[in-house]
């Protein structure tokens, strides 16, 4: 680590953080910079997760007309406006 930070807590929420890293064997300070990185995730790493969730994912199904692909899409950006 190189940078040092100093900020300040109200009780509840230290306690919550001091409680979780009791039950997790951890220091305060490494579930402060996981929940960092949880809610402020490396633009690689968003993108990454991203990518892995469009792989992941199910087919769509396609209809095998194209003009009924074309007036659900019609449809669905209608809802949008």
């Amino acid at each position: 680590m190189t940078r040092r930070l100093q900020i300040l807590l109200d009780e509840d929420r230290y306690q919550r953080v001091a409680a979780a890293a009791r039950a997790r064997r951890t220091s305060v300070a490494t579930v402060i910079r996981e929940a960092i990185d949880r809610g402020l995730p490396a633009d690689d790493d968003e993108r990454g997760t991203a990518l892995q969730r469009i792989l992941s994912a199910e087919p769509a199904p396609v209809p095998d007309d194209p003009a009924e692909l074309v007036a659900e899409l019609h449809e669905l950006r209608s809802r949008l406006r």
